[in-house]
């Protein structure tokens, strides 16, 4: 009966339809696009990124999207911006999805005064603006890559935990857990062998959405002039760009390009999450 039901479960999974197919690897060009970007950074920008030259170069020979108000060369701060935003990012979305995850399976197993407790809790960092609690928190902490980081985790994992919890809610009362339980099965064993795997698909498809929201998090924040100076990122970029004339003199090599490295690479992670959707109806009877 466990077979035959994770059978059910896995034909129903993220790519069971050419359509689903096509949106996952759309996603995952443009992801791969910048993951490689940011593993070969050295190899392709084409200057040291904190290297200085004639400042409000525009592009041309040498310095193709020119270079900022330091001289220092654009497309190599693209580039390298990529290992820092994608980084907080992935490790961001990491802990949070983790956090949630864990949360969510063993509260909606558990029930009782925990699940009350952690729901409520999650009831309230929804409604707290999660933004301005960021940058209250960073501010505060200072601003760096670690403190970003953590700040984004501690405030993303309500979401996941909620959606984890109804999908565990769903399983818990299947036949093959219950099976599991009449044989002696403990909840550790359960929870992980049985309710974890059947949520992984959902798990999944948060974290894809976790990554995104905290890339933009990110980009918000270090615009803000709160991201780590010491550091390229793709906020950082922004934020000179506007502090420093890049938008008034209308040098749009210095702000589109991140603006739409931000914008593709948060694509990529909302089409790889649709992809990773289960289809409506999927769990069966």
């Amino acid at each position: 009966m466990l077979k035959s039901k994770r059978a059910v479960v896995a034909a129903s999974g993220p790519f069971s339809s050419g359509s689903q197919n096509k949106v996952a690897a759309a996603g995952i060009i443009i992801l791969s696009f910048f993951i490689i970007m940011a593993v070969f950074a050295p190899l392709v920008a084409p200057h040291d990124p904190f290297a200085l030259d004639t400042p409000y170069l525009p592009p041309g020979k040498g310095h193709p999207l020119g270079t900022n108000d330091i001289g220092q060369d654009l497309l190599s701060e693209l580039v390298y911006g990529a290992r820092v935003s994608l980084f907080i990012g992935f490790l961001a979305a990491f802990l949070a999805t983790s956090a949630g995850a864990a949360i969510g399976l063993f509260v909606g197993y558990l029930r009782g005064a925990w699940d009350e407790l952690c729901m409520r809790l999650a009831d309230l960092f929804f409604l707290i603006p999660a933004l301005p609690l960021v940058i209250v928190l960073v501010a505060y902490l200072k601003p760096g890559i670690w403190n970003i980081i953590v700040a984004i985790a501690i405030l993303g994992w309500a979401s996941t935990a909620r959606v984890v919890r109804a999908r565990v809610l769903q399983v818990r009362e299947m036949p093959f857990v219950k099976s599991a339980k009449a044989l002696g099965a403990g909840g550790l064993y359960i929870v992980l062998q049985h309710l974890l795997p059947n949520t992984m698909e959902v798990i999944l498809a948060k974290a894809s959405l976790a990554i995104a929201g905290a890339m933009l998090t990110e980009a918000g924040i270090s615009f803000l002039g709160l991201g780590d100076p010491t550091q390229k990122s793709w906020g950082m970029m922004l934020h000179y760009a506007f502090s420093h004339g890049g938008v008034i003199n209308g040098y749009w090599w210095w702000y589109l390009p991140p603006a739409l490295c931000i914008s593709l690479a948060v694509l990529g992670f909302v089409l790889l999450s649709y992809a990773g959707r289960e289809e409506k109806g999927g769990w069966g009877n």
